[in-house]
């Protein structure tokens, strides 16, 4: 710690922080302070958050500015937890304690018996300690087996006997997490999953500012911040929150996912890990938009569950697999430029599927087929957005008069390309709409493998089994 810290009471009461405003100045008042600061002086309140700006983060300013505690509500996948841990951001950088004290007392005004003991035994010779904001924040998952002594606390019988003193006393209690993230921010992870008795025990805590343990009469006026997170699924399936202390948080705010592709793919790439150890992976952007489309597509298809929602996990692994795929690849057949490809998008089967709770429709289909489907789908959305307007017909006219083409998962890209260019039109639409420029044969192999899977999902043409594309069957082709 800086030795321009105080380190003493005596210190401490000849420094700024025995004045107005930090003097006695609540936790909900310092994020208050500081939020207004941030504010004024313009620029991204929370980096890093993307697809919020408009929607969430406005919500949760003004519950911060009303120094109200809030719930997160939204299903998995939704950076709950990352906007949670970003509120230290808002608290000072240091704050003074009383060395020593489990409940973080403030120096001016000690809540727990040890720190008041503390300043009547040594007065200003008192050590201060100094607690740094990113300790501040106290997180805790919510689990059915959590209880009252670890959120609140409980009675330490071996304080007792050590100490002589009665059970009762305040200085044989073991303190929990709450008391121990006073002045500070408390953020309890799935709420509904917390037992009724213990979301009961947070009530006085919320309402009056302090806790009893035990039912002895050991009150703490704590001061914190409570933020709690919840799936909306979770108030059936798991547990619910009381209705009481529902009532008693100030705002719900409602997360959602990315409402524009170009959000999520803005998340994705932020997130997902596709710079390999000074490898260069090169993922085409259009490639890009088809991953951020399956979960898109994913989040309309009825087969998928609406309840548990579909994570911006999935397109974040797929993509990661989809590098890595390309790299396998690459690597065995000894090319240099490492270029993603469709092909490495069906690689990521198992990226999709592990994402996805179906309803019994899907089941019947199965993972792996609903998974292909959407890839497809997703396909034939990024094809329209780029090249909507594009004539396919002389393309499929060529594999309506017996053309096929098997494009192999190993095949080299110098391979693919004149594979792709015995299609009659397939390159120049390609280039004609800027899918890939001309001199980018791994580029334009991508494009032409995305122009051929947007036909195939719209039953122009057919995709065998073994990764071949052929004449759409006749049956198919009535239907459509």
């Amino acid at each position: 710690m800086s030795p321009a810290l105080p380190q003493t009471l005596a210190d401490l009461k000849t420094s700024p922080w025995a004045e107005a405003p930090l003097r006695g100045r609540s936790v909900r008042d310092e994020i208050r302070a500081n939020l207004l600061v941030r504010l004024k002086d313009g620029g991204p309140l929370f980096p890093g958050i993307v697809g919020f700006d408009d929607t969430i983060i406005p919500q949760l300013v003004n519950a911060l500015l009303a120094r109200h505690d809030f719930i997160l509500l939204g299903t998995r996948g939704q950076a709950k937890t990352r906007l949670l841990r970003a509120l230290v951001q808002f608290l000072d950088p240091v704050i003074p304690v009383i060395a020593g004290s489990e409940v973080n007392d403030d120096p001016f005004a000690p809540i727990s018996r040890f720190g008041r003991e503390q300043i009547e035994a040594m007065g200003d010779a008192t050590p201060i300690g100094w607690w740094k904001r990113e300790d501040r924040y106290i997180e805790k998952l919510a689990t059915p087996d959590v209880t009252i002594a670890d959120i609140i606390g409980d009675l330490d019988p071996i304080k007792a006997a050590r100490g002589g003193h009665l059970l009762g006393d305040e200085l044989t209690m073991h303190f929990g997490l709450l008391p121990r993230a006073n002045r500070g921010i408390f953020a309890l992870n799935e709420l509904p999953d917390l037992s009724g008795k213990i979301q009961v025990g947070l009530f006085n805590v919320m309402q009056e500012g302090d806790v009893q343990i035990k039912g002895y009469p050991v009150r703490l006026s704590l001061d914190v911040v409570l933020a709690f997170t919840a799936n909306p699924e979770d108030y059936t399936a798991r547990g619910k929150i009381i209705t009481p202390l529902k009532d008693r948080i100030g705002s719900e705010i409602r997360t959602h996912y990315p409402q524009s592709v170009e959000a999520g793919m803005a998340i994705t790439q932020q997130e997902a890990w596709i710079d390999r150890d000074g490898t260069a992976v090169r993922i085409p952007e259009l490639l890009m938009e088809l991953v951020e489309r399956i979960a898109f597509e994913a989040r309309v298809d009825q087969r998928v569950d609406k309840r548990a929602g579909v994570s911006q996990r999935l397109p974040i692994s797929l993509l990661e697999i989809v590098a890595s795929n390309a790299e396998r690849r690459t690597l065995a057949s000894g090319e240099q430029e490492i270029v993603a490809r469709v092909e490495d998008v069906y690689a990521g089967l198992p990226a999709i599927t592990g994402k996805l709770e179906l309803e019994y429709e899907g089941e019947l289909q199965g993972g792996d087929a609903v998974a292909r489907e959407l890839i497809r789908r997703a396909a034939a959305a990024t094809f329209d957005d780029r090249a909507g307007d594009a004539d396919v017909d002389e393309i499929v006219k060529w594999f309506d008069e017996g053309g096929a083409l098997k494009v192999g998962l190993e095949e080299r890209t110098e391979t693919c390309f004149r594979g792709f260019g015995l299609v009659p039109g397939l390159h120049d639409l390609v280039h004609e709409f800027e899918l890939a420029t001309a001199s980018d044969r791994a580029g334009t192999v991508t494009a032409c493998e995305l122009v051929l899977e947007a036909l195939v999902a719209k039953h122009r043409i057919s995709r065998t089994e073994d990764h071949g594309f052929q004449r759409a069957r006749a049956s198919r082709r009535r239907e459509n």
